[in-house]
């Protein structure tokens, strides 16, 4: 079962809470978050990013960026910007996005659970990757940004937070520049914060790393490195935990992650388009951008046209949770065998659009002549995530799409 536990949060005051909390480190390069930050001297981006406080053309790896990484995060707390909580509590972290609001439970996540498979992932992780943010988690000695987990949802769980959210104001309450609302709730009551603790630990039996692989298995392995260091070691010390927002299964909605291929492997229009039938019901639908409708379903832009690709019976296996999923059908029918694209990681012939762009970004993209052929995909539903999740499977690169990301800086864990 999953172990979740109250933390004393670092937290910044209400009155610069819009300044404060950024988009994830991930999201952006140098000159973007230069750009964001300017003119907020109490941005969250001088740590999380702390290059944009150092000379132009600075390696973002280097030395000089995580130390003034930590000279900004010592700052921050030496003028209040940044101020722990005196109690041990969860918090309550919820998003708006088109009207639709998510409700999720941020607590400490063990790592121990990642490690004995509790906490389940669906991507691989690239070591490189791992340790850039081992690196800062190192320096700062905190986990500044939280991870995005999902759980199978449980009714008392939801029924502490619709209390809390019904009676009490949130701590912090703010429309992000991208329009999305962020809601930010403190638990203070004692004993709703160990019956949370208690609920997880008997009614959760697996956490899912929905956003934020990485950033997980950085955690994990720091809490692994600070373990062997220390000879007195209990097991509950700060750094056998990190940050999470939980949010139940049944509130999330992933987004549409979609294809762009720079050219045909050699093909006419027409030669694709007759390829195509071996495998798909094809329609020609005009010029009008055209979603995808169902699962199995998939468009296709090309040359001005929009396409409807219906993946015809024997393509997939409904008992295989690989198998079943779109972008599988989509490379196993056509990427590989007909545009010769092997390996979606290493290919320098296709990129990948977040369906939070929408459909009109690819048919930018092929029209502008970078890009020949575009193919938007029905989007991964939760209980295929799990499903894959739960049989120690791994999906295809590029295959969720959650939004809206996590502002860091809500809320800060640190590891002493």
């Amino acid at each position: 079962m999953a172990i979740v536990k109250a933390f004393k949060g670092l937290r910044p005051p209400k009155g610069i809470i819009t300044d404060l909390a950024c988009l994830p480190y991930d999201v952006m390069n140098s000159e973007e978050a230069a750009q964001m930050a300017k003119g907020k001297d109490n941005s969250l981006l001088h740590i999380t990013r702390a290059e944009i406080d150092c000379p132009a053309g600075t390696d973002v790896h280097s030395e000089e960026v995580y130390r003034k990484s930590v000279e900004n995060f010592k700052s921050f707390q030496q003028k209040a910007w940044l101020v722990e909580d005196e109690e041990a509590r969860f918090y309550i972290y919820a998003q708006t996005m088109n009207g639709r609001t998510q409700y999720g439970i941020v607590g400490a996540a063990a790592c121990d659970d990642y490690h004995r498979g509790v906490i389940k992932k669906h991507e691989l992780t690239r070591p490189d990757k791992e340790e850039d943010r081992m690196i800062l988690t190192r320096y700062l000695n905190a986990n500044i940004e939280p991870v995005f987990f999902s759980y199978k949802a449980v009714a008392e769980i939801d029924q502490i937070v619709a209390s809390i959210v019904g009676t009490q104001k949130p701590e912090y309450d703010f429309v992000a520049e991208d329009g999305f609302g962020h809601h930010f709730w403190v638990i203070r009551d004692s004993s709703l914060n160990k019956q949370i603790e208690y609920l997880f630990e008997t009614k959760v039996a697996s956490t899912y790393v929905a956003d934020g692989h990485h950033r997980t298995a950085a955690a994990a392995r720091i809490g692994l490195e600070r373990k062997a260091q220390n000879p007195n070691h209990t097991g509950n010390e700060s750094y056998n935990y990190f940050m999470a927002v939980h949010f139940p299964d049944n509130q999330l909605q992933i987004i549409d992650y979609n294809r762009v291929v720079k050219d045909l492997n050699g093909l006419t229009d027409d030669e694709l388009l007759e390829k195509l039938q071996d495998g798909f019901e094809l329609e020609k639908m005009g010029t009008n951008v055209y979603k995808p409708a169902c699962l199995h379903e998939m468009s296709m832009y090309l040359s001005g046209n929009w396409y409807k690709l219906k993946a015809k019976a024997g393509t997939y296996r409904n008992d295989d949770p690989i198998s079943v999923l779109d972008v599988t059908i989509l490379s196993k029918q056509l990427l590989e065998p007909i545009l010769a694209i092997q390996d979606l990681r290493t290919s320098k012939r296709i990129d990948f659009v977040g369906g939070i762009r929408g459909l009109g970004e690819l048919k930018k993209r092929v029209d502008s002549g970078e890009m020949k052929v575009a193919f938007a995909l029905y989007p991964v539903s939760m209980q295929q995530l799990i499903d894959i999740a739960d049989t120690g499977n791994i999906m295809p690169p590029k295959t969720t799409w959650f939004e809206p990301k996590l502002r860091s800086g809500l809320v800060i864990h640190k590891l002493d």
